[in-house]
Order: structure tokens, then sequence, then C-alpha cells
């Protein structure tokens, strides 16, 4: 992230902010949203606290909260509990009709992407693991829990559950140089899917590594993924509401005439 921006450093700025006779909080607002449009300092740029934001503009601490929500609300700031407020990223975005690698996705919008490899382990597959998979009770299944970042923050958390049969050298992966879609890709034609979205708020894990407050609501996609007959693969894809949005475009099919003109 980067270092603190400094949102009131010029004489004539103050000396405007005394004369204008709107609300503070507007005034403040204002300032804040400026500098965020002009680029005055860039997405994810920590903008000062709420004691120094007092300290600079000579107001309580109550209109500069208010004038922070809003901006928070308008989506132009982002707050995470114990690091401060930042310049809230553009919303990274994911096509919902198709299976891609959310590593090129955000290399595609010229930004840096890294992973964290949380787990990559074996165990039995339990009741919702081997319905999901379409597999008997306690096979065998692989299981990866992985956080994706673009430019340090944290967009999605994965986890992803595979049949051991259908993937037995998935543990044998480096899942911080390739994504588990891609080796997925790479093994098998994938020829169709299963996508349930769902907005739910974060349990304790997308808390922790997606640096989430409890209240912040998310997207989840619950995705299955096929080859032929044969089901590849189950995932859990969680990502932060206030950073990441779905897209879905569709060819409807044309309609006659005079079905059109009964409308």
């Amino acid at each position: 992230m980067r270092k603190t921006a400094n949102i009131a450093t010029q004489n004539q700025q103050v000396s405007e902010f005394w004369v204008d006779t709107r609300p503070r909080y507007q005034q403040i607002k204002q300032f804040i949203g400026d500098a965020i449009r002009k680029q005055s300092y860039a997405a994810g740029d920590k903008i000062p606290t709420e004691a120094e934001l007092v300290e600079q503009f000579g107001v309580s601490r109550m209109t500069v909260n208010k004038a922070l929500r809003d901006l928070v609300q308008e989506g132009l700031l982002v707050r995470y509990p114990g690091l401060g407020t930042f310049v809230a990223q553009p919303k990274a975005e994911s096509p919902l009709a198709e299976v891609r690698n959310i590593a090129e996705e955000v290399r595609a919008r010229g930004h840096h992407y890294s992973s964290q490899v949380l787990e990559l382990k074996e165990q039995n597959a339990n009741e919702p693991v081997a319905m999901q998979l379409g597999i008997p009770l306690h096979s065998r299944v692989f299981h990866s829990l992985i956080v994706h970042h673009e430019n340090q923050l944290p967009i999605q958390l994965e986890e992803r559950f595979v049949s051991a049969q259908v993937l037995p050298n998935y543990l044998q992966q480096d899942f911080t140089q390739t994504t588990p879609n891609q080796y997925l890709s790479e093994q098998y034609a994938l020829t169709a899917m299963e996508h349930i979205v769902e907005a739910v708020l974060p349990n304790k894990h997308a808390q922790h590594y997606l640096k989430l407050d409890a209240h912040l609501p998310c997207l989840q996609v619950s995705r299955r993924t096929w080859s032929g007959e044969r089901l590849i693969s189950f995932a859990i894809l969680t990502h932060p509401g206030d950073r990441y949005k779905l897209r879905s475009m569709m060819s409807l099919p044309a309609q006659a005439p005079e079905n059109l003109a009964l409308r």
C-alpha cells in the first residue's frame, strides 16, 4: 500500500475551506473526493486518520467521520479494520458465463497478481463435498485454500475440492506460480460449468484473509466444472462485495416479427 496522502497541505485550500458556507463535512468530502478524481493520489493510498483530519481542518471528529462515511458509501474510499482508510481500487470484474483464470484477469487490467496458498492437503470427502463432486462418501479428495491478490489487495478466497482419482497430481502443483483453474484447463477440456451466486456475510476465514469487517457482504460463487460426463472440480469463490463485481452477457434467440407485433 502507498504512503499516507496529505489532504490539506496548501494554505490556499485551507482558506477556501473557511470561506465556503456549506456544511463542513461536505467541504471535507469535496476536498478528498476532488483529490481522488484528479488523481492527486492513487488507488491504494492511505488517507490520514480521523484524528489527523480533525487537526488539519479544525473540526470535530463527528464531522470528519460523516465525510468519510459518505465517501465510503460512494465507493471512493474503503475502510479496513485495524489498517485504516484507503482510496478504493476500481472494482475487479469477472465474466459470470465463462471460466477465466483470475491471474490473467488481473494482469489484463494492467495490475500485479499474486497469491498465497493457505492449505493444500488430502482428506476424505464429507457428505456436502461428496454430493457436489458426485462421488461416494469418504472418497479421497484434494483440498486447496488460496487467497488471490490484485495489487496486494485480496480479491478472492478460493476453496476448491477435486477427486484424487481424477487429478492424482494436484497436490504436487505450485499454486503460487499457476492457478488451480489454469492447471485444470491444462489437464482436461472443460465443457460445462454450473454457477450459483449468493450474497453472504464473510465467515471467520474470509474476514481474516480478505481483510473484511464481519458485516460487509460478499459475493460467493459456488462453481462446478465438467469435462464431458466427468465432474472435475467443485469450488467456492468468495469476493469482497465492495471491490468485486460479476458480469454476464448472453445472446437471446431472435423473435419472429409477428411475436414482436403482439407486444
